[in-house]
């Protein structure tokens, strides 16, 4: 459930660089800079990304605009195994073992009683 991402990987001509192009656009027209060695503020969708993928390691840098993110890899790297798939899973809310809400979940105190 959730909004499927699809993503498709692109090498860039700069060694240790990777660019991910995605059918949803993340940042608007906004850019967002985030580094590996720096805290990732605020909650929006780049930046739980963001987070995500310094959680993978092997990344430095993470630079999102619109619907492109451009990771600049640790240094000698240029495994990109599974970088995909926490893209494609940022809008997935319901995982296996998570149960799906119901309707009387988001009921108010008012619905609540009546039911």
């Amino acid at each position: 459930m959730g909004q499927p991402v699809s993503v498709i990987e692109k090498p860039s001509s700069r060694p240790g660089v990777v660019r991910y192009e995605l059918n949803r656009v993340l940042t608007g027209m906004g850019h967002e800079r985030y580094r590996a060695d720096r805290p990732v503020e605020g909650d929006r969708p780049p930046d739980e990304l963001a987070r995500r993928l310094f959680a993978r390691g092997g990344i430095d840098a993470v630079h999102v605009n619109s619907n492109v993110i451009t990771l600049d890899l640790a240094k000698g790297s240029a495994d990109t195994d599974g970088i995909a798939d926490i893209i494609e899973d940022l809008y997935t809310h319901y995982r296996p073992g998570v149960p799906v809400p119901s309707p009387e979940d988001f009921a108010t105190g008012e619905e609540a009683d009546a039911g």
